[in-house]
């Protein structure tokens, strides 16, 4: 993996003082380190304490731009799974 600061395109040790709260990175600079880091920009500033991983946001948005027929069936199947997890849970 190339190092963040190339990927990003900060010049000498911004990215440590990124780290430890001495500057704060741009909003495109801390949009770029999200994607590096495959998390959202509201989890890396701190807005979030929910971390979706690529996969997961990518299918999110793909719920979200199906008709709301469609949608409810997804939820419906979603509830039933996490429905069907929490009892197997509960009994073991």
């Amino acid at each position: 993996m190339a190092n963040p600061r190339h990927r990003v395109g900060t010049k000498g040790p911004a990215i440590g003082r990124y780290e430890r709260g001495v500057a704060k990175p741009t909003i495109e600079v801390a949009g770029k380190l999200a994607k590096i880091l495959g998390i959202s920009l509201d989890y890396l500033v701190g807005n979030s304490d929910q971390e979706l991983d690529d996969n997961t946001l990518k299918r999110i948005l793909e719920v979200q731009r199906l008709p709301e027929d469609i949608k409810e069936k997804v939820y419906y199947f979603i509830d039933i799974s996490i429905k069907d997890y929490k009892t197997r849970q509960a009994y073991s």
